[in-house]
């Protein structure tokens, strides 16, 4: 059995470790800080077999060199940006075998947070790890890229099967279902999750992961077609579903 287990790491961002039960190997993903992977390592008596990159900020590839010291590991990452360390460099629609994921694990380019940002999906731990272009309940801030990449990106990672679960980089969730509330006041998923969250944070457990059909319900920048979030955001129906999506993200970003 696989198991996928958060390390956090600075204020507010989850490093995903991945092992196996039995075997003495652990993956990472965005470890933006060596300390806290390597003190997983050594508490659970692994040795780092991969590390997985999803884009180039520093607080995703920050340990990155002082791991590489230790263990001298393969590092999968985007063909689109320059990332010290990377030596399997990834495209769009790639398949790649990663140790402990499977051997079709998918590659999707997902511009917009950064230009280069991609995702992998692993259909065989029906899992996604999508750094900082979808939270739960939100999105990443566009750094590089423009609003109708951002918006295709997400468009991309919602036609995922809706089992698939969610592993972003950050626990933003509450903050994003206060906005989601705002912008969806009679979305009665919105509320029930927003209470589910609440508890899970007041005993100090993750949010995450979610599922791709749970952001579906709950998630506004999924759900520009939406008349609720289309009337939100000024909008009269049948808006273009870019102009919404820009108009939710700019007013995430002064929420």
């Amino acid at each position: 059995m696989i198991y996928i287990e958060p390390v956090s790491a600075f204020a507010d961002n989850y490093i995903w470790m991945l092992r196996e039960e039995g075997q003495k190997y652990a993956v990472v993903v965005d470890p933006g800080d060596w300390r806290p992977v390597v003190a997983y390592l050594e508490q659970s008596g692994l040795e780092l077999s991969a590390i997985m990159i999803t884009h180039h900020h520093p607080d995703h590839v920050g340990g990155v060199s002082k791991l590489l010291e230790r263990y001298p590991v393969d590092v999968f990452g985007p063909v689109y940006e320059r990332i010290s360390g990377i030596n399997i460099p990834l495209k769009d629609n790639d398949s790649v075998n990663i140790p402990l994921l499977g051997n079709n694990v998918q590659v999707m380019h997902i511009p917009g947070h950064t230009l280069g940002h991609i995702a992998f999906y692993a259909p065989d731990l029906s899992a996604l790890f999508c750094g900082d272009t979808l939270f739960s309940a939100g999105c990443g801030r566009l750094f590089e890229g423009e609003p109708q990449q951002m918006y295709a990106s997400l468009e991309r990672l919602k036609a995922l099967p809706g089992d698939t679960r969610v592993y972003c980089a950050h626990e933003y969730t509450l903050a994003n279902l206060k906005f989601a509330a705002e912008v969806e006041k009679n979305n009665p998923a919105i509320r029930d999750h927003m209470r589910r969250v609440e508890q899970c944070r007041a005993e100090k457990r993750p949010s995450l992961p979610s599922t791709v059909e749970l952001e579906r319900r709950i998630n506004p920048f999924l759900r520009c077609d939406q008349p609720d979030v289309v009337s939100a955001t000024g909008f009269k129906p049948g808006a273009d579903e870019v102009a919404v999506f820009a108009a939710l993200r700019k007013w995430k970003d002064q929420f």
